[in-house]
C-alpha cells in the first residue's frame, strides 16, 4: 500500500540532498495550449535529473549488509547518475549498466560520481538483462530504475512538492518510461486530491506504458524507436503498471518531431536545456481536449549532449516552420537570381543558403535549378513567401 506517509517520510530523507525546483510559469506554453501552464523543472537537480529521489530513497534503506555487497543498476542515463550519486554520498560502490547508444555526457557524468559504467546492449532492455546476470555473478544489490517500491515513492516526491506550492493545480502531466515517475506522482498526488487529473506522455514508438494498459497487463514491444533515449522502454514495470492503472487517469502519445517542437520553444523563451524524454509533458500538451486549467509539466531531466542540442535546435526550427528551404526553376540568363534575390528581400526572408545549379536539368542551355533556404517567422510567413513567388511567376517546390 502506498500511504501518503511513505510519500512524506521519503521527503524527510531527501532534505539536504535535493534542489528546490520551484514552478515555473510558463506564459508561451499557456497561451498555445489555452491553460495556465506551470514547469517543475527537475532538469535542475544537481544530478540533472529527477533520479535522484528514487535512486536516494532506495539506497538509503539498505541494511548494511546489502550495502557491502555494492549496488548494480541498469540505466540509459538518469538512474545511472541517481544510483552513483547516492552510493557516493552513503559510501557505497556502484557499478552501472548503460546501453552503448546512451550519449557521453551521461556516461562521464556516472564515472564522475566514483560509479564503475559498463556497456552493453542497444537499448535500455539489453542492458538490463547484462546488470541481472552481473547480479547473479558477482552478488550486487540491484536497484531498478522503476520497478521497486521505494524508487516509486522516492519519484512521487515531486507530487507532493507541486501540490504544496500549488494546491489548486488540476492536471500533472508526466513523462513515461517504465513508468515509476508517473506511478509515483499519480499515486502521491491522488492521495493529496483525489480530483486532480494524472496524463502521462509516451512517445509514439516506444509506448510501453500504453500498451500494457490497453492489453490489461504488462507486454514487450517488438522495438522501440525514439529520439527520447531515456524513455526508450520495450517493457514497462509490473509495480508501475498495477499502480498508473488504478492512478493514472490518461496516456498520450507524442512524436519526435513534437519532442523538436518543444525543446525549440523551451530553449528560445525559457532559456532552459532539457533533454527529449524530459520534454515529453510540453509535446503533450497539445494532445490535451482541457482549456482553462492550471497544468503542471513535469521537465524530469536534462542531460543532452551538444550535438544532440545543435540537432534538436535545427530541426526544431523546421519543425516550427522557422527554417523554409525550397527549390525553382529558372531560365538560365542574366537577372534571374536579382529577382528571386528582390522577392526574398520584399517578403523579409533573410537567405541561410544559396545553390544555383546548372547541371541538375537535362536542358541545362536554357534551365537551371535553385535551391533557397532561407528563415521565416513561421507558416504564415513560409504561406507568404510562396504566394509572393506565384504571384510573378515561379513554380517552388518546398523541401521543408
Amino acid at each position: 500500500m502506498l500511504e501518503l506517509k511513505k510519500f512524506e517520510d521519503a521527503r524527510e530523507r531527501l532534505r539536504g540532498v535535493l534542489r528546490k525546483t520551484e514552478l515555473i510559469y510558463s506564459g508561451i506554453f499557456s497561451e498555445e495550449s489555452g491553460n495556465s501552464v506551470y514547469l517543475k523543472p527537475e532538469n535542475l537537480q544537481e544530478t540533472g535529473a529527477f533520479k535522484i529521489r528514487g535512486a536516494y530513497n532506495k539506497v538509503s534503506q539498505l541494511s548494511d549488509e546489502q550495502k557491502q555487497r555494492g549496488l548494480i543498476a541498469s540505466s540509459a542515463g538518469n538512474h545511472a547518475q541517481g544510483v552513483a550519486y547516492a552510493a557516493q554520498k552513503l559510501g557505497v560502490k556502484a557499478t552501472i549498466v548503460m546501453p552503448k547508444p546512451t550519449p557521453l555526457i551521461k556516461v562521464e557524468a556516472t564515472k564522475k560520481y566514483g560509479a564503475k559504467v559498463v556497456l552493453a546492449g542497444e537499448v535500455y532492455d539489453e542492458a538490463y538483462s547484462e546488470a541481472k546476470r552481473l547480479q547473479k555473478e558477482k552478488g550486487y544489490e540491484f536497484i531498478h530504475p522503476f520497478d521497486d517500491e521505494d524508487v516509486i515513492i522516492g519519484q512521487g516526491t515531486i507530487a507532493l512538492e507541486i501540490l504544496e506550492e500549488l494546491p489548486d493545480a488540476d492536471i500533472i502531466i508526466v513523462p513515461v518510461g517504465g513508468g515509476g515517475l508517473v506511478a509515483g506522482i499519480a499515486a502521491c498526488a491522488k492521495k493529496v486530491n483525489p480530483k486532480i487529473k494524472i496524463i502521462g506522455v509516451e512517445p509514439e514508438e516506444a509506448s510501453c506504458l500504453k500498451a500494457a494498459i490497453e492489453n490489461d497487463g504488462v507486454v514487450e514491444l517488438e522495438r522501440v524507436h525514439t529520439i527520447a533515449d531515456g524513455a526508450a522502454v520495450k517493457i514497462a514495470g509490473e509495480k508501475t503498471y498495477e499502480i498508473a492503472k488504478e492512478y493514472l487517469d490518461e496516456i498520450v502519445t507524442v512524436s519526435d518531431y513534437e519532442l523538436m517542437d518543444s525543446f525549440l520553444v523551451l530553449l528560445e523563451r525559457h532559456k532552459m536545456v532539457a533533454e527529449n524524454a524530459g520534454i515529453l509533458p510540453l509535446a503533450g500538451l497539445k494532445k490535451i481536449k482541457e482549456k482553462g486549467k492550471k497544468i503542471v509539466c513535469v521537465v524530469s531531466g536534462g542531460n543532452i549532449d551538444v550535438l544532440t542540442i545543435s540537432s534538436m535546435i535545427t530541426k526544431g526550427l523546421v519543425a516550427r516552420g522557422r527554417i523554409f528551404r525550397f527549390s525553382v526553376d529558372l531560365t538560365d540568363r542574366p537577372g534571374e537570381l536579382l529577382k528571386v534575390s528582390e522577392i526574398l528581400a520584399k517578403e523579409s526572408a533573410n537567405v541561410v543558403k544559396l545553390d544555383h545549379n546548372q547541371f541538375i536539368n537535362l536542358d541545362r542551355f536554357t534551365q537551371v535549378q535553385l535551391e533557397v533556404t532561407v528563415e521565416t517567422n513561421g507558416e504564415k510567413h513560409i504561406r507568404e513567401i510562396i504566394d509572393a513567388f506565384h504571384g510573378e511567376g515561379y513554380e517552388i517546390k518546398r523541401s521543408y
